[in-house]
Parts: C-alpha cells; sequence; structure tokens
C-alpha cells in the first residue's frame, strides 16, 4: 500500500547531489528502484531520481526489519531511505558515475508506492519500439537520457527569457482562441458555445497581434508561443509547436539580425561552451538556390551546384536539349569520393531524385583513373571535356547532373547533395555552421490554381526597389525577409513588416484578396494602421528545432515531453477523441461519419 510522507520526512538532496564531501553525513533521501541486487548478505539498490543514481547498501549491520523491506524492492518501486553517506569498499568504485565512491549505510527503508514490471527497461539509450515508448511516455520519460533533453529544454527557454530581457524586450502573452483565418496552413477550429455557429481558432503564430502590440508602442515583444498548425507531419514538424517570437519597432533588418546573433552567441557559449563566430555569412536567396540548390544550405560539406546549361546549349542530346527548351537548366553536382559507389547505389540515388520529380538521373564518374557515364556517349568530346572541366573532375568523383525545370533541378540537386554527405559521413553534428538567407521573392506563385501567394506571409514589406512591381510584375519582388538556418535547418525566420497602409492595400490585391475580404479577415490589422505604425520587424524561432539541433539529435519528438505521431495523434492519452453527445448538443453540432476511401 502506498505510503504519505511524514512530517519529518524532509529530502536532503537529489540522487547525484552528494559525494565524498559528504562521507559521514546522515541523510534522507528519495527516488525509484533502478535495480535491486541481492547477493545473500548483502542487498544493493540503485536509487534513481532526476539527477541520477545513488547506491543504497544493507548488510550484516542493517536492522533485520529494513533488510527484509529491501528484499522485496523491484524496478520501479518509489522508495524513501534514511542513513550514512559512507564510502564504498575497495574495489567496489563505480567511475562511471559521479556518485561511484560513495553509498548509503541504510538505516529505515519505506516503500512509498510499488509498481509493477514496466513494459521496458528504464535506460539510458533503450532500445525501445517509438510506438511503445510513445504509449507509456510518462515511463519513457524517466529515462536519463531524454530527462537530460527536457531538462536542457527548460534551460534554453530561460536563457532565451533573460537574454531578451536584459535586451529591453517585455514578455506579454497573446490570445489562443482568435479569429479563423484562412491564408497560410488550415486552422485547428474551436467551437464557441456562447457564440452558437461560431467558431475561434488556435494561431498558426502570433503574427497579427504581435504587430499590433508595435502599434500599441510596446517598442520591445518577446514571447515563448505555443502555435497549431493542422498540416501533414514530418520527422521535424508537430501539429502544436512552441516559438521563440519577437518583434521590434523603429529598426532595420540589420538591427533584427544583430539580436538574434546575439542571443545565438551567448545560447552557444551557456549551453555548450562554444564561442561562436559573428556576425553571420549573409547570403541572398538567389545565390542560395544557385549554388546548394535550397533556401537553408548546408555549408558543412562542398557538392556545390554547377550550372551546365550554357555547354550543352545544342547538343543533340535530347534529355538535356529538351530541358533546356522548355525554360530549365542542366545542372550537377561533384560528390568527392562518390566514385566508390556500385552502379546499385547510383540506380539508388536515380530512385531518390524521382522522389523530387526528376525524371532521372545522369552520371560520370572517375575510378582508378578510368571515366564511366551514362551520358557521355550522347555528348561530343568538347562538350564532355567541358563539362569535366567545370566540374573539376578527378580520381574517385561522380558527377550527378539533374535537367529539368529549374525548381525541380535545384529541389533534386539540394536533397541529392545532403543524401550523400550523409552516406559519406561527413556531417558532423557538433560542427556548427550558421548563416543566414536574405532577399527573398516577395511572392512564390501556385501553377495549381494560378495564382500568387506570399512567400513567407501578406505583412512583409518588399523591397523599396521593387514596390513599384508588386502590381505589375510580382514575380519579380524581393522581400526584406530573412532566415537563420544553421547545418541545413531553418531554425527561424522574420522579416521587416510593412507599416504603410497604402502598400498593405497593393500587397493584399496582388495576393487576390479583395477590400472586403481584407476587412473581414483583417479588419482589426487594417483599421489600426489608421492611427500611425512605426516601422518595425521581428523574428520567430522554432524551439523545438533549436533545442534538438543544439543537442545533436536527429528526432524533434525527443524534446517534447508529450508530442504527436504522424497522423498527428497522441498514443498514450488516444488523443483526438470523440466528445460525448450532450456536449456535441450543447455547441449545436453532429459528427458526420466519412467513408474510409473519402
Amino acid at each position: 500500500m502506498a505510503q504519505l510522507l511524514n512530517q519529518n520526512d524532509n529530502r536532503t538532496a537529489r540522487c547525484a547531489e552528494f559525494s565524498a564531501k559528504d562521507i559521514g553525513r546522515e541523510v534522507c533521501v528519495m527516488g525509484w528502484a533502478q535495480r535491486q541486487r541481492d547477493l545473500g548478505s548483502l542487498i544493493f539498490i540503485d536509487l534513481r531520481d532526476r539527477s541520477g543514481i545513488l547506491q543504497l547498501a544493507f548488510d550484516e549491520n542493517t536492522d533485520r526489519a529494513v533488510f527484509d523491506t529491501a528484499f522485496t524492492v523491484r524496478s520501479e518501486f518509489v522508495l524513501l531511505a534514511k542513513g550514512t553517506i559512507r564510502a564504498r569498499g575497495e574495489g567496489a568504485v563505480n567511475k562511471n558515475i559521479p556518485t561511484g565512491e560513495i553509498e548509503v549505510a541504510v538505516s529505515e527503508l519505506r516503500i512509498l508506492a510499488s509498481a509493477q514490471t514496466p513494459p521496458f527497461a528504464i535506460e539510458e539509450n533503450s532500445a525501445v519500439r517509438p510506438e511503445l515508448r510513445l504509449t507509456y511516455r510518462y515511463l519513457d520519460l524517466r529515462r536519463p537520457d531524454l530527462q537530460g533533453n527536457i531538462i536542457a529544454r527548460s534551460k534554453i527557454s530561460n536563457i532565451a527569457r533573460n537574454y531578451y530581457a536584459e535586451n529591453g524586450f517585455i514578455d506579454i502573452e497573446t490570445p489562443d482562441l482568435i479569429k479563423p483565418s484562412p491564408e497560410g496552413a488550415r486552422d485547428y477550429l474551436v467551437p464557441s458555445r456562447v457564440h452558437p455557429g461560431k467558431f475561434y481558432a488556435l494561431p498558426q503564430s502570433p503574427q497579427l497581434y504581435k504587430q499590433l502590440l508595435m502599434v500599441a508602442g510596446f517598442d520591445r515583444y518577446f514571447q515563448i508561443a505555443r502555435c497549431f498548425r493542422d498540416e501533414d507531419l514530418r520527422a521535424d514538424r508537430q501539429p502544436e509547436f512552441t516559438q521563440i517570437d519577437v518583434e521590434m519597432s523603429f529598426v532595420k533588418q540589420d538591427d533584427v539580425i544583430a539580436v538574434t546573433e546575439g542571443f545565438l552567441k551567448k545560447l552557444w557559449k551557456e549551453m555548450l561552451n562554444i564561442d561562436i563566430e559573428t556576425p553571420f555569412l549573409r547570403m541572398e536567396y538567389k545565390e542560395a538556390m544557385e549554388r546548394f540548390g535550397s533556401d537553408k544550405p548546408d555549408l558543412r560539406f562542398g557538392f556545390e551546384l554547377k550550372n551546365l546549361s550554357d555547354i550543352v546549349a545544342n547538343t543533340e542530346f535530347k534529355v538535356f536539349a529538351g530541358a533546356i527548351a522548355n525554360g530549365g537548366s542542366v545542372r550537377a553536382i561533384n560528390v568527392k569520393g562518390g566514385a566508390a559507389y556500385s552502379r546499385k547505389e547510383i540506380d539508388a540515388l536515380a530512385d531518390f531524385a524521382k522522389s523530387y520529380r526528376a525524371k532521372g538521373l545522369a552520371w560520370t564518374k572517375m575510378a582508378n583513373g578510368e571515366v564511366s557515364s551514362s551520358f557521355a556517349k550522347f555528348l561530343t568530346p568538347e562538350e564532355n571535356a567541358a563539362i569535366a572541366e567545370r566540374m573539376e573532375l578527378s580520381d574517385g568523383d561522380l558527377i550527378l547532373v539533374c535537367a529539368d525545370k529549374d525548381q525541380v533541378v535545384f529541389d533534386t540537386l539540394g536533397a541529392l547533395r545532403c543524401h550523400c554527405a550523409k552516406k559519406l559521413g561527413l556531417l558532423d553534428p557538433k560542427d556548427f555552421k550558421f548563416m543566414w538567407v536574405t532577399d527573398f521573392p516577395l511572392f512564390e506563385y501556385s501553377e495549381d490554381d494560378g495564382r500568387y501567394y506570399a512567400k513567407h506571409h501578406p505583412f512583409t514589406m518588399p523591397n523599396p526597389e521593387d514596390i513599384d512591381k508588386v502590381d505589375t510584375d510580382p514575380g519579380a519582388c524581393r522581400a526584406i525577409a530573412y532566415d537563420i538556418v544553421l547545418n541545413g535547418t531553418e531554425l527561424g525566420g522574420g522579416s521587416i513588416r510593412i507599416h504603410d497602409a497604402e502598400i498593405q492595400s497593393r500587397m493584399f490585391k496582388a495576393l487576390g484578396i479583395s477590400d472586403e475580404d481584407a476587412q473581414e479577415k483583417f479588419g482589426y490589422l487594417v483599421e489600426a494602421f489608421k492611427y500611425g505604425v512605426p516601422p518595425h520587424g521581428g523574428m520567430a524561432f522554432g524551439l523545438d528545432r533549436l533545442v534538438t539541433l543544439l543537442l545533436g539529435l536527429e528526432d524533434i519528438r525527443d524534446v517534447i515531453a508529450f508530442p504527436k505521431v504522424q497522423n498527428a495523434s497522441e498514443l498514450m492519452s488516444k488523443a483526438p477523441g470523440l466528445p460525448d453527445a450532450g456536449a456535441l448538443e450543447e455547441l449545436g453540432l453532429a459528427v458526420i461519419a466519412k467513408e474510409e476511401n473519402e
């Protein structure tokens, strides 16, 4: 039977907070039994809490009733132990744990709660199916490595709060129940009981509210904000996530970047004792795409894209000629060390390329001085020589060529360079390469519905040189927008915002949003812009991704206490679930079943 604590049951410290300096000290410790070892006349129990392990010892000098209680202890029993810290016996020191020199000679032992045998071992880096771990997440969270991740996340949040407070930012909460907006990803909708037939939305970000706080004169805003998007998931995305959200008035792009770099410099120093160099490299979006095929380049290795279109502009090889004739390009990467790939592995790379809509993948490699190729026989000797020269082909190299529309080529080769670098073991998680990508397109065109969408959001300021193009040539407009990138991952992004009502109106029109639609969707912002808006801009970090990268982890779920799986459900609580009929009736709602194949 579970026991309550008595008035004099006061924990002295956590398990791993003791050391040889405490020998002879009377202590009271509490935690979970990691394991019990019965050696006949000796019993040892490893007591665990979030700080680590402390050994409890029971021997011939232990009170018999206490010894008998220790005999009944099993893994994950919750224990209270009182006794004296003493040095371990000769040859019994465990150098693998901080408390390996000491143990507690127990004089009192109480079982505060018993436990069933857990479905998996509660130990560091336990090799357990992810589905089982998430079903019993409360047990999974007892594992030392996972606890360390969550504790590190808390520390990172506190560093952010302290840094921004020291730099004059005010922590302000914004609403979690807001007006639905069809722009961006799908909203999570919340029905209103007091307004029948109407719905709130959970915020995809605090974007409009933090801009309104600038209108309100708060000057510098900061929030660790919860955000929600009803979209398909992947390894680094959750339906609910956390942002370090920042907005500043009377600033230029350089001011936002400087504050951001200061935060990251402080964070890496306090968490990893690494002095990262600032200012970070800046690269325009166009250059990033041309060189790396991505707006979030990984700079830890080479394999840069090279444009071969001019070399093969007049080729008779239809694969290359056709791509150029259709307005596309022919580009390639040189995978240093890739010549060791077998034909089967190269075919697998071609299949990988097709997942990015490429129709195929051409290749040339040089191994032991001999060149083999999938396309050389279709080109002239001069064309082959020019390609080899531009790609700096040497022994051990594998040249991968993609010919298609520019976006397909960029997506394909951008993904291939990272895929090959990973296969070749070139991605050192402790090599931190920060950079800014700037001058993004203001709009992106969708061929599906023949219209322009905002690349970031509709409130991003156009580059002053391109404002006149907003109405006439939206595809040529650049934005005052910037993303912070680390090792091929976007940590966050921001922009200078539109603070002029006339420019905002032109932006809405370019996006196909009429005055009436703008009033319906963003009326409160439109109204606010009539009352004097300061120039302002901001930044938002994905906290989950930031913690994942800083800790050198691969799965974002390992830094979230209770994450969702790919279908946006939570295996532990079985969310989402159906409310009872009474709740639905009160809200004026009914559930309509959908067929499996709908």
